[in-house]
């Protein structure tokens, strides 16, 4: 098959499909008894520089789910630690920065990334597309204000609280930040669409902590500039948190604007506004209840995501590790079924 005809860039492009594509965040993860056999005494950011792991647990999923797209196994740091940023991610915390950013000084380890840097990343997509035939593969990265609070945090953080203050309070800094990542987490991406990815996906994960006026000035700029960087494939951009900021997120500039499971879908796309398609938003945690509850809650997705100009279905969030994956293999097969069935 053509990957042009895929439907999961169909829907991104918000041309007609055959069936609602749809593909899972952390599909490819702990939730997969083969993913936790091959990651066995192996240190994440090891398996993330390994291209023989990188290809079989990103093809993991595709084998047993049969999803309409492929997403690049990695992590959002791992650009950093390439350029060389002290970090780590301890099992049941994350990234963790050994020196944060706190100032001037800090910003001098964030040099521009080269493509020399990450050879395993071309080597691996060179791989997967040979292996993937028709189904497209999803590069991603993670977004400036995301990164930011990675490393002036120095760690995961449930208030942003260094990070917000340094925005607010030291603008200069913050900006010089801000522009720093945009280099490069752009050449990052630009590696990845160059190796053959057919999409990508700004993840900003932690940006629904800060409110739209602030998002237009201390965030936006820099997530413009990514994505006018990158117009040779479908760009799709999603956050947590984000329902409020739906609509500035569209103006960034993506193609698709992935939803959490806090908004519906029709509401989604009247925030959205008109030339945009959307991504989501099942709640991850439905997953854990009974087959009945996933199916009428699926259902209620699909249809209001008729809504949208284009729709991928996909989780509002990450699989959690509990999950049954027979749960996601009669989730994908109930997707594929919707459009036969209306």
């Amino acid at each position: 098959m053509n990957l042009d005809d895929s439907a999961f860039l169909r829907a991104c492009r918000r041309q007609p499909v055959p069936h609602t594509p749809v593909w899972y965040m952390r599909q490819a993860g702990r939730s997969l008894p083969e993913y936790l056999k091959v990651r066995e005494g192996v240190p994440m950011l090891t398996a993330c520089e390994r291209p023989e792991l990188i290809v079989e647990i990103t093809m993991q999923p595709v084998r047993r789910y049969g999803v309409d797209a492929a997403i690049f196994f990695s992590d959002i740091v791992v650009p950093l630690r390439a350029i060389g940023v002290d970090l780590d991610i301890k099992p049941g915390v994350g990234p963790v920065i050994a020196d944060p950013i706190r100032d001037h000084a800090g910003l001098e380890v964030l040099r521009p990334l080269e493509p020399d840097d990450v050879p395993y990343v071309t080597e691996s997509i060179g791989a997967l597309v040979g292996e993937l035939g028709g189904t497209p593969l999803i590069g991603f990265a993670g977004a400036p204000f995301t990164l930011a609070s990675y490393l002036i945090e120095g760690g995961p953080s449930k208030n942003h609280d260094h990070t917000k203050a340094m925005m607010y309070g030291e603008p200069a800094l913050w900006h010089a930040l801000m522009d720093r990542l945009t280099g490069i987490v752009t050449e990052h991406l630009k590696v990845q669409i160059r190796a053959g990815a057919s999409a990508i996906q700004l993840f900003d994960s932690w940006v629904g902590a800060v409110a739209p006026d602030d998002y237009r000035e201390f965030v936006m700029p820099y997530t413009e500039r990514i994505f006018a960087a990158v117009p040779e494939v479908p760009r799709i951009h999603f956050g947590v948190g984000t329902g409020e900021l739906l609509g500035v997120l569209g103006e960034a500039g993506p193609d698709v604007v992935g939803v959490d499971w806090r908004v519906p879908l029709d509401e989604a796309a009247r925030r959205v506004g008109p030339g945009k398609a959307l991504q989501g938003n099942l709640d991850p945690a439905i997953l854990l209840a009974p087959w009945e509850a996933v199916e009428r809650k699926a259902r209620q997705i699909l249809e209001r995501g008729r809504a949208a100009e284009g729709h991928v279905f996909n989780l509002g969030h990450g699989v959690l590790p509990s999950t049954d994956p027979d749960q996601l293999r009669r989730l994908t097969d109930l997707v594929h079924s919707f459009a036969s069935e209306a």
